[in-house]
């Protein structure tokens, strides 16, 4: 679900549909030209390893993994569903991980999100971010 807090920033609140965490990462090349015997081979170069190459290696490594999460994500649910494993929720500013909290059978999941999201929107923020732990010292 995504839903707008007051300041105008946009959250995405939904189910983790996937057992681990997604990763971001950067797949860039390292292309080094060695030697160029004309400028006009390293412009060739520079703009191959500097726009095409890594294009299409997003492309190729996107596709590959987007095949593998089509292939894997309807066993995944299913087993979710049949054998009530709990549902993850995670809050997003944009599309990155601010909260997480594990939410129960797919139906109190999809409640909590639904409150999440209106608080969101009041400007309740979630309480606690992701890698902090929450303090234990009395004030």
């Amino acid at each position: 679900m995504k839903v707008r807090d007051p300041q105008g920033q946009t959250w995405r609140v939904t189910r983790r549909w996937v057992p681990w965490r997604p990763r971001r990462r950067y797949l860039g090349p390292r292309l080094w030209v060695e030697s160029a015997g004309s400028i006009t081979e390293f412009v060739f170069a520079l703009v191959f390893g500097l726009v095409i190459f890594p294009i299409l290696t997003f492309v190729f490594l996107s596709g590959g993994e987007i095949v593998l999460l089509g292939l894997i994500v309807p066993f995944v649910a299913i087993g979710r569903i049949a054998f009530g494993k709990h549902w993850w929720i995670e809050a997003r500013e944009g599309f990155t991980p601010f909260w997480e909290e594990q939410a129960g059978t797919w139906r109190l999941s999809g409640e909590r999100i639904r409150k999440v999201a209106g608080d969101i929107e009041r400007g309740d923020l979630p309480l606690q971010s992701l890698g902090t732990e929450p303090s234990t010292e009395v004030i």
